[in-house]
């Protein structure tokens, strides 16, 4: 996973939304060669995902085996 380098992992897990952002960097940017993506996870918190529209795209066909959004094009950097 990319380096998180303005956050404590350890207190980022405590939290709902510190797991949300852990797992969106996990599938944006990759896991750490030792990390996994949990599956359940994925599942549980797709729907508050701010994922990339080309992986978002493949996995929800990996998944669901059909596209279950829209392809609507999203700026690269969204803003909340």
């Amino acid at each position: 996973m990319v380096f998180i380098w303005d956050y404590d992992k350890k207190e980022l897990e405590k939290t709902e939304t510190g797991r949300i952002l852990i797992l969106e960097r996990m599938i944006n940017y990759g896991p750490d060669p030792n990390e996994r993506i949990k599956l359940s996870e994925v599942k549980k918190y797709w729907d508050r995902l701010d994922l990339y529209e080309a992986p978002k795209h493949l996995l929800e066909l990996l998944i669901w085996k059909k596209c279950r959004t829209s392809h609507q094009p999203k700026s690269l950097f969204s803003i909340k």
